[in-house]
């Protein structure tokens, strides 16, 4: 029992750091991201295990994914793509710990999720899109009653094509506004 449980924790590991070391890293950069979806794979994977190992029904399972929904709730926003990884990463860790499958099963699964995370992300399926967190210390009124003009502003500010933006936060205490930019790099 103590080799199995390990070599299911080596293969969620491994998964997990395929998932977010390699792809969502690689792809994206963010750091506090990665550390988030890999101690919450470990974390849940300890949970689970446990878990797994009593009495256990489906629907304390779907409470535990309620629980963990309202982290992200109570949390910054974060974009959608980085909830999908993390999200990713929190099934992995299901995926691995759910004892009565057998471990063939569970690599195989696990093969599918990575490379359709490969394939759905891959840069080259579509054309690839940029994010970045900007802080305005000022809050134009009129940029932001014409989002036309705002995209155009932060263009010019960024020198980048800007797709599309969010405005996350407004201060209008400190005059400051927090945007989510979505971007283009120049070709």
């Amino acid at each position: 029992m103590l080799f199995e449980l390990l070599l299911r924790f080596f293969i969620d590991v491994s998964a997990m750091s395929f998932l977010v070391f390699f792809l969502y890293y690689q792809r994206y950069r963010d750091k506090e991201l990665v550390i988030t979806a890999a101690l919450f794979n470990i974390f849940v994977f300890a949970v689970l295990t446990v878990l797994s190992s009593v009495e256990f029904g489906i629907a304390a399972g779907f409470g535990l994914f309620a629980i963990l929904a309202l982290f992200t709730l109570r949390s910054e926003q974060i974009s959608k793509t980085e909830i999908t990884y993390f999200f990713g990463s929190i099934s992995i860790a299901v995926i691995c710990s759910i004892q009565g499958t057998t471990l063939p099963f569970v690599m195989l699964i696990l093969l599918l999720v990575l490379l359709g995370a490969y394939v759905v992300d891959h840069p080259k399926m579509l054309k690839s899109v940029y994010g970045i967190k900007v802080t305005l210390d000022r809050i134009d009124p009129e940029a932001l009653s014409d989002p036309e003009r705002m995209r155009t502003e932060l263009s010019d500010r960024l020198g980048v094509d800007v797709l599309s933006f969010q405005i996350t936060t407004l201060d209008y205490i400190n005059d400051m506004a927090r945007i989510n930019v979505y971007y283009r790099k120049s070709e």
